[in-house]
């Protein structure tokens, strides 16, 4: 998510949008100060190390929370049911958490969130192993366990600005780890916890998760300083003398009247669903159908994350010398238009894993384009509600794609329903070109320099 130029578009780098930022605030002050004082990394790593164990720590709950479930009970509707109870919170918890870190600080907020979501996580192998751990207390248990994660995530991404600059890092380069650390935590995460569940059984696997969220809260804590973070100086009523509801009003007013941040938003909530609905239906069906065996599933996801790997640490080395809204478009239109189309056309198996393969190279440039893009104009005080109040907008189209690409295929079949993604994802991807909101790409990149 970044706007990768280093130069500005054409015409006046403003006139589209005006760059949205808080006068005389800490923020502005700590920069000047991180100017001169000497560079230090260390803690912009410690907190990537502590994103990697905590998000890592989320694949292993995803994975061993279904499986326990359907161990116990042997349905797979309880087992659905408790998949809801873990995605509805990412939404309750990304709308309505955000003024609360943005409150009481990105840094504490962090630590709490980590701590609490272990002892949720925690409480399940505990209580199943002493007391008895009923289907309604752990739908909870889960349930709570979620509503804390996507806080505890805006928490952290809300400090990666101001660690940056602390360290003198490109934001475009900050960004781009980021999102490489997210999709490596991911891959970590889900070969642990299958081994885990091999080797000690799901609630085994719960027992030791509950621990990394205590590694992450630990590293935050130590390695994390506490002054000159934005948001965490000062008293909670002397930095948002609003009220709650105040707060959350003034989130979602600025996430909707800044055009740039709008623009990018609505394109990746469309986005999203498609790329949910071929996750969860049209790759399985043509892994299925087409392709005549349901394992290849593995090896066109194996072959898409990689690559998306590979290109979230690419662009964190470079991203920041190319230009921002030619780059975002091209990604979008390689990520999601080429996939669908190859499928459609019924490439060989192994051109359809290189195209798998590149798609997720140019798909890791894309979160920490959007990122960088959020970090330059999301005023300090309000980033984690804007992050959170975001995250829950895009996470609320996952079962919308996901219903309806399963019925279209239903009704028109597969090979239609291919094509009519790509065409769809196409038009979506060429918006940023008419679109004048987008105008300001390259301008919210030179606002996060680190020498602003």
């Amino acid at each position: 998510m970044v706007g990768p130029g280093t130069r500005h578009p054409r015409g006046h780098p403003h006139r589209a949008l005006p760059l949205q930022r808080v006068p005389a605030t800490m923020t502005e002050e700590m920069t000047t100060d991180a100017a001169l004082a000497p560079r230090r990394r260390l803690p912009l790593v410690a907190l990537l190390t502590a994103q990697l164990v905590s998000l890592a720590g989320n694949a292993v709950t995803v994975i061993a929370v279904p499986l326990y479930v359907l161990q116990t009970t042997g349905s797979p509707v309880a087992t659905g049911v408790a998949g809801v109870f873990a995605t509805v919170p990412i939404v309750v918890g990304g709308a309505l958490g955000g003024v609360i870190v943005d409150r009481f600080g990105f840094r504490l907020s962090s630590i709490v969130a980590d701590l609490a979501s272990g002892l949720t996580v925690l409480a399940i192998p505990v209580l199943a192993a002493t007391v008895g751990l009923p289907f309604w207390a752990l739908l909870f248990l889960v349930f709570l366990s979620g509503l804390l994660d996507t806080p505890g995530d805006s928490a952290r991404a809300s400090l990666v600005p101001d660690l940056a600059r602390l360290g003198r890092v490109p934001i475009t380069r900050a960004a781009g780890a980021q999102s490489a650390i997210e999709r490596s935590a991911r891959l970590l995460g889900a070969a642990v916890a299958g081994g885990l569940v091999v080797l000690v059984g799901p609630l085994g696997a719960l027992f030791i998760d509950a621990g990394t969220f205590l590694v992450s809260a630990l590293i935050v804590a130590v390695l994390v300083p506490r002054a000159g973070r934005a948001g965490d100086g000062g008293s909670t009523a002397e930095r948002h003398p609003e009220s709650y509801l105040s707060g959350l009003t003034a989130g979602f007013r600025f996430l909707w009247e800044n055009r740039l941040i709008r623009a990018v938003v609505l394109l990746v909530t469309a986005t999203n669903a498609i790329d949910v609905a071929g996750m969860t239906v049209l790759k399985p069906v043509y892994a299925t159908t087409v392709l005549g065996d349901p394992a290849t599933l593995g090896a066109m996801i194996a072959c898409f994350a990689g690559g998306a790997l590979v290109g979230s640490v690419v662009f964190a080395s470079v991203g920041h010398r190319l230009a921002g809204r030619a780059l975002f478009v091209a990604c979008f239109a390689v990520a999601g238009v080429l996939p669908y189309s190859a499928m459609a056309l019924e490439i060989p198996f192994l051109a359809l894993l290189a195209v798998m393969l590149v798609s997720g190279f140019a798909a890791g440039a894309i979160n920490p384009m959007i990122s960088t893009v959020m970090y330059g104009t999301i005023p300090a005080t309000m980033r984690a509600r804007v992050f959170g109040a975001t995250s829950a907008g895009v996470a609320a189209t996952m079962p919308l794609g996901a219903f309806a690409a399963g019925v279209a295929v239903e009704v028109v079949g597969l090979q239609a329903t291919l094509v009519a993604a790509a065409v769809l994802y196409g038009c979506l991807t060429l918006t940023p070109l008419f679109d004048r909101s987008f105008h300001g790409l390259a301008a919210a990149r030179m606002e996060t320099s680190p020498h602003a």
